[in-house]
């Protein structure tokens, strides 16, 4: 498994010994880092969570990709499309463009 940014795993023994046990916790990943390691390895930051799903520490860790367990995959967060203001010919929205107004005069200039 490749862990992403959002998923929530659960950590045993099967991902580093150090989870063995009633030491395994649920694992929010925040980043997945870039650090060089052993070969199915890799290098995790995020939050250990309780019973309630609330992050109650940070913490970086090392573990086995094989021996992660994924509860939660990360969720696409739901967008509405907005559409922009529909331009003028002067390129100003029609709200925000101001009016003219010409002022003639029955006066002639000389």
């Amino acid at each position: 498994m490749v862990p992403k940014p959002g998923d929530v795993l659960h950590l045993g023994s099967d991902a580093s010994v150090q989870f063995s046990g009633d030491r395994s916790l649920i694992f929010r990943v925040i980043k997945v880092c870039d650090r060089p390691t052993y070969e199915g390895w890799v290098w995790l930051s995020g939050y250990s969570l309780d019973r309630a799903g609330n992050a109650v520490d940070r913490r970086e860790i090392f573990v086995q990709r094989a021996g992660l367990r994924l509860i939660a995959p990360v969720t696409a967060p739901a967008t509405r499309r907005i559409p922009p203001a529909p331009q003028t010919r002067a390129g100003l929205s029609h709200a925000s463009r101001k009016t003219h107004t010409t002022v003639s005069t029955t006066r002639r200039l000389r």
